[in-house]
């Protein structure tokens, strides 16, 4: 259900259905045509969510995106997310200990 999804994902239903318009999303339906959202699709929602509040990209780079890795067969978000998480925790310490200095 939307409700539910929304809910889980901390987003307003309008908004998903919005992704589903722009075919950012593709839940499934019951017979009486109530969406279904997997766990890959709540992945997903949150990723667009992580894209376009942290990072500021629109719909139309986030399909680019979703097409690119679809295209190459790999988790190409992810891994960047990974780095930067990395490289942001190395920098983290120094950072830290720069500001004891002062």
């Amino acid at each position: 259900m939307i409700s539910v999804a929304a809910n889980i994902v901390s987003v307003h239903p309008r908004t998903l259905r919005i992704y589903e318009e722009e075919g950012l999303i593709c839940p499934s339906r019951t017979e009486s045509n109530i969406r279904l959202f997997s766990e890959n699709d709540l992945r997903r929602i949150l990723w667009i969510r992580h894209l376009t509040q942290d990072f500021g990209v629109n719909l139309a780079g986030i399909k680019l995106l979703f097409e690119l890795e679809e295209r190459l067969g790999e988790r190409i978000l992810e891994r960047l997310y990974e780095e930067g998480q990395e490289r942001e925790s190395k920098r983290t310490p120094q950072a830290a200990a720069g500001r004891g200095r002062a």
